[in-house]
């Protein structure tokens, strides 16, 4: 056993005199000792319940005959950290996560891992550390919560509720209510946002149980779950099953294309890129594309369609939804899973299927033909950028407007809550990238406001910066190289045209050749001073959102 390079031997004697300390007996020091990850706090909504996940999960490690050892990691909850200093933080907290989980599995040799995890960037940290690691692990997630107001609101039906304040459709009061009831149990938020997306990717991948995406934080479905999670990583350990078994250039292929069928958050164009890397694996944004172009978009859950987590979770789930796509031959049945089995074996002993094709569309009529992300490349984004084109409104897919330049979120929500921004408008904000943020902060409020505002199918949105899992509309993200890079977004000027032709895959500034160049002998990227030496340190060793905004290697 790996921990007995910790505890075992006459000179270790002093390790176990340690470890005795913690309570621990000697019976317990001589089975197999499994962390636990948990990313329990109690600011969180996500996280708040994870230390019921944790019980459980513990109960399944002991019943299976190990001694668990639980330690905690940091999370940010990007919904309080939106549109303020805070959401800097968010994206660099990914690579702490990692590193932290990291580092107690390596100054503490645990033979196994387990992983409890809810939110956004805490997922892809976790996955990052387990692959990094390479020992037997598997995640487990909190769950979603039930959506709001009688399955008809989430968080973003707020944050585009101050939009409707703002142009009279909705008042004040109205607000209150909703704020009070759009979040009503504890969970990951109730849409196909980043965290639900993960999870759901992390399932689809292999490295979590069936289940672990969709089933609601409040069901006891979820306990039970959690018990299975700690079985099952001793059965991991017993046949030296480990993450890097499981993760191939097959699983790259099938998590993007449960990606694209599910309609997930753009931001998974930073996190599995990100997540592979740990593999060895590369996972281009061309790829994104190609899997795009012949995966059909089989769910529209909030915020691109009415449904919610837990629908998808009463009509199949993930299973379901992958038995959609195995009637075209679009996933590999072969890889291998947490469960000890094969994808199609996983499968076919759940008897998988979908029951209920409002809410996952049959392979033969999907909502549409291609996926639910597309990555557009053009003059001001030659490395690419992205678009969760599944949830822009059919008269946006091709759209020429007028550029609005602003060098932060906060110059552009000024704008757009101020009502200066009119239809047929490009909002272009800037600085915003990994580097130039720093630390790529999400555009949730200033999409939601231009929706709340009624604008949504007349104004895009295009930044160097990204987007929350529950922004909706033509709002293009993640444009590589990024203006604080030197990227040709930064020489886009107010009034400029823009054409977006998403079918096309496209994204161009209407400006000719020669008046590029000239702006371009004359620009100089705006450097912000950054107070914080995290983040200082974060933007010079972070790259490129096209690279997954990992660090330089």
């Amino acid at each position: 056993m790996r921990s007995k390079i910790m505890t075992g031997g006459l000179e270790k004697a002093p390790h176990r005199s340690l470890l005795y300390a913690t309570g621990l007996t000697r019976e317990e020091l001589n089975r197999p000792l499994i962390g636990v990850c948990n990313a329990a706090n109690e600011i969180i909504p996500g996280h708040v319940h994870l230390h019921t996940i944790a019980r459980a999960v513990k109960d399944g490690i002991r019943h299976a005959g190990g001694t668990p050892m639980e330690f905690p990691a940091i999370g940010v909850c990007d919904g309080l950290a939106m549109n303020h200093e805070g959401m800097r933080m968010s994206l660099p907290s990914r690579e702490i996560i990692a590193d932290s989980v990291e580092i107690m599995a390596t100054a503490h040799p645990f033979d196994a891992l387990v992983c409890i995890t809810n939110c956004d960037k805490i997922v892809p940290g976790m996955l990052m550390a387990i692959l990094r690691l390479n020992i037997p692990a598997i995640i487990v997630s909190g769950g979603p919560m039930l959506a709001g107001r009688r399955k008809s609101a989430d968080l973003i039906t707020v944050f585009e509720g101050v939009g409707r304040v703002k142009t009279g459709s909705m008042n004040e009061d109205e607000l209150t209510v909703l704020e009070e009831s759009a979040c009503p149990t504890c969970g990951s938020c109730a849409g196909m946002f980043t965290a639900n997306s993960m999870n759901c990717l992390s399932e689809s991948i292999g490295l979590a149980l069936p289940g672990n995406g969709t089933i609601p934080a409040v069901m006891s479905a979820r306990i039970r779950l959690a018990k299975h999670t700690g079985m099952q990583v001793m059965e991991m350990l017993a046949r030296n099953i480990r993450p890097r078994d499981i993760v191939t250039a097959k699983s790259v292929h099938n998590a993007v294309t449960m990606d694209m069928a599910l309609g997930c958050s753009t931001n998974t164009t930073l996190h599995l890129p990100a997540l592979f890397a740990e593999a060895g694996l590369d996972l281009s944004l061309e790829m994104f594309n190609e899997i795009s172009r012949k995966t059909p978009n089989l769910c529209k859950l909030s915020p691109a369609g009415p449904h919610y987590m837990e629908d998808l979770n009463e009509a199949g789930g993930i299973p379901g939804v992958m038995s959609e796509l195995v009637k075209r031959g679009l996933l590999n049945l072969d890889v291998m899973t947490v469960t000890g089995k094969t994808l199609g074996e996983n499968l076919k002993d759940l008897g998988a299927k979908v029951t209920n094709h409002d809410i996952v569309r049959p392979i033969d009529t999907p909502y549409s033909e291609e996926g639910g992300i597309a990555i557009l490349y053009g003059n001001i984004a030659p490395e690419g950028c992205c678009v969760k084109q599944s949830a822009v409104a059919p008269e946006m897919m091709v759209n020429t407007g007028t550029a609005r330049v602003f060098h932060s979120e906060e110059e552009s929500v000024q704008a757009i809550l101020g009502g200066e921004i009119k239809p047929g408008d490009v909002v272009v904000v800037l600085y915003e990238g990994p580097k130039g943020g720093p630390g790529m902060r999400e555009m949730l409020t200033p999409t939601s406001a231009i929706s709340g505002m009624g604008l949504g199918g007349s104004v895009a949105l295009i930044t160097d910066g990204r987007f929350s899992g529950g922004t909706r509309g033509a709002a293009i993200g993640h444009v590589s190289p990024e203006a604080a890079a030197g990227g040709p977004v930064g020489l886009i000027q107010t009034g400029d045209r823009i054409a977006i032709d998403i079918p096309a895959r496209s994204i161009t500034l209407l400006v000719d050749n020669a008046e590029l160049e000239a702006r371009r002998k004359t620009y100089t990227p705006v450097v912000k001073e950054i107070a914080s030496p995290f983040l200082r340190r974060y933007a010079r060793l972070v790259t490129s959102a096209s690279r997954g905004a990992v660090f330089e290697r």
